[in-house]
């Protein structure tokens, strides 16, 4: 009975509205830009109904949305902004019938489930993608549970609200009792089409970001700090490449003052279920005055941690659990990473009560640490593996001539310093990084920052989540020694918006996937040598964090944040046959090339 009167205070909150939108209007067309997109046709509605069973038949179409009286292009699935909910049950088989209503190609990707890989849903990868009028049939087994979302990956549609929740029961129910369960879906409108901001992105990467145009003024700085990014040619407020000026941040497709709540009863425990749908945006999430435990993450269960705010990359989830008592509301603050601006979500005792919503807090300013440069956190990290084992043969660390005065004579463009720090140094990057263009910044000292909660969290007087804090709840099956170290480095040039791992953008290593041998164990490290946080996903598999836990317990994930000038590692246990993508989940870092294709060679192969 409790699971029934959950699933119906859930629908209560999400508003089923979105149902009454007939699916034959999708089925008509309507006139679109190259990317699908519409400011015509009908007027797509926030929030979002629910689907179920062995059969799923989901339809995608265009229209338009209005957001706080903003009105810009949409793209829904099933009529609606987020698309339905998708309930499974772990252990069933699943047949979801797609059929793409719009002018141009379009693709369903299954973010985070386990499944044969022509079912992945990533054109030009896994499968070809749907034709314009064409129905594509995705069946596979439910091998998991947990909260999971899903989304386009064609083009840039996932912007215009291509994007929907996904929860999968475990086998023989949950196991932490609940009285309410609800989704918190947060991502970000605009009224723009996608291609625009592409376009714009890609002729002047602070086109977007309004707040680097007094951050002189406004911003407490020395002299020397300011003519040191003078020289770098970069701003310490370049937090997001898009904010709150073009955006307006969502909680289940309403905007802050459209009123979203989720009702609850004085004594009663809420599930909140929260998934970045967002394009291109991290948020900054808490309910002032109330905790949140957290209990899982991308779907996968963590040992319960209270604390009372957490960073959420683009595509992460976090299911939390809370408690708010006899307080007869609650504000749900998702504050975006530069504080632009927020979505905004009400836990209320009655429909209609409110709770005081907090003021932005100053946006917080990149320091010479997010760029790499912070000699005294103990220099670079291995791991404790042996650089031998790499690929990339050995770096000379002591080479870096961190003191001394740079050398003259190199191009000064391609090499700014200041104190004998080089900005683009690619003598410390291994040999097999591309030195071109696409690189404008060399992390110097890069190191693992597991243990940091995010641009803007580290001195707040609260409780931050960081990820050295998560467990697993389950052991993990595999916790063998990986037999090798792979290192990728996250580079990029900010201001031709070109990014790529190892120097090379997409397009260029297509054809040219990463391999890895059927079951071998795997150590990946990431390092980013750019000044803003990516977050990475990888397709079809899980991969476990190496965060200082036991390696039978470190957390599984599938999407990890690698902040600023920082390094992140995780192990994986290639068992899943097949070609993934690989990727930032940034939409417009990914279309701007850091994605690559992972092969999985099949058992067969292997013996």
């Amino acid at each position: 009975m409790q699971q029934e009167f959950s699933r119906r205070s859930l629908l209560a909150g999400i508003g089923v509205g979105a149902s009454m939108l007939a699916v034959p209007a999708w089925a008509q067309g309507h006139s679109m830009h190259g990317g699908g997109h519409s400011r015509g046709g009908p007027l797509i509605p926030a929030g979002f109904d629910e689907v179920r069973g062995p059969v799923i038949d989901l339809s995608i179409g265009s229209g338009h949305r209005i957001v706080q009286g903003r009105r810009g292009p949409g793209i829904a699935v099933n009529g609606s902004v987020p698309g339905p909910l998708i309930r499974l049950t772990e252990g069933q088989e699943v047949r979801l019938n797609v059929t793409n209503n719009l002018t141009v190609d379009s693709s369903v990707h299954w973010h985070g489930l386990l499944l044969p890989f022509q079912y992945d849903g990533v054109p030009g990868i896994s499968f070809p993608g749907i034709k314009p009028g064409e129905t594509f049939t995705y069946e596979f087994p439910i091998r998991q549970a947990g909260t999971y979302w899903y989304h386009s990956h064609s083009g840039l549609q996932e912007q215009s609200g291509h994007y929907g929740p996904m929860i999968i029961e475990p086998r023989g129910g949950e196991p932490i009792a609940v009285d309410r369960d609800y989704i918190l879906l947060i991502s970000d409108f605009t009224t723009l089409d996608p291609h625009f901001i592409m376009n714009r992105l890609r002729t002047g990467e602070g086109y977007f970001n309004r707040q680097q145009n007094t951050w002189t003024d406004d911003y407490p700085m020395s002299a020397e700090e300011r003519r040191m990014w003078a020289q770098m040619r970069m701003m310490p407020t370049d937090i997001a490449d898009i904010g709150g000026r073009t955006y307006t941040f969502l909680a289940n497709g309403r905007g802050p003052t459209e009123g979203m709540e989720y009702l609850f009863k004085p004594g009663e425990r809420v599930r909140l279920r929260i998934i970045n749908g967002a394009a291109q945006s991290f948020f900054n999430v808490r309910i002032p005055g109330l905790p949140m435990s957290v209990i899982a993450t991308d779907g996968q269960p963590v040992r319960p941690v209270e604390v009372d705010e957490l960073q959420i990359g683009a595509a992460e989830t976090y299911d939390v659990i809370v408690e708010p008592g006899s307080a007869p509301a609650c504000s749900i603050v998702a504050e975006s990473i530069d504080r632009s601006g927020m979505a905004l979500a009400t836990l209320a005792s009655a429909p209609g009560l409110r709770a005081d919503v907090p003021a932005l807090r100053d946006p917080p300013l990149l320091t010479m640490a997010d760029m790499g440069m912070n000699h005294g956190d103990g220099g670079m990290d291995h791991g404790g593996m042996d650089h031998g084992t790499m690929g990339h043969g050995n770096m000379d660390h002591g080479s870096m001539n961190h003191g001394a005065t740079p050398e003259t004579g190199n191009d000064t463009s391609a090499s700014m310093s200041m104190d004998g720090m080089k900005m683009r140094d690619t003598s410390l990057l291994p040999p097999d990084v591309a030195i071109g263009p696409g690189i404008d910044m060399v992390a110097m000292a890069p190191v693992d920052k597991m243990g940091d909660p995010g641009l803007g969290l580290r001195d707040v007087a609260h409780r931050v989540l960081n990820y050295r804090m998560l467990v697993a709840r389950d052991t993990n099956p595999d916790a063998r020694e990986p037999s090798r170290l792979l290192e990728l480095h996250l580079t990029g040039n900010m201001e031709r918006y070109m990014w790529s791992f190892d120097g090379r953008m997409y397009s260029a290593v297509s054809d040219v996937p990463i391999r890895f041998a059927w079951n071998e164990r795997v150590r990946v490290k990431l390092i980013n040598n750019t000044m803003m946080a990516h977050p990475i996903h990888l397709h079809g598999m899980f991969f476990e964090m190496v965060n200082g836990q036991p390696a039978a317990l470190q957390p599984r994930k599938n999407t990890m944040i690698v902040q600023p000038g920082a390094s992140a590692q995780f192990d994986l246990t290639a068992n899943e046959p097949g070609d993934w993508a690989f990727h930032c989940h940034l939409l417009y870092h990914m279309h701007g090339g850091m994605m690559q294709t992972v092969t999985v060679v099949g058992p067969e192969a292997a013996s």
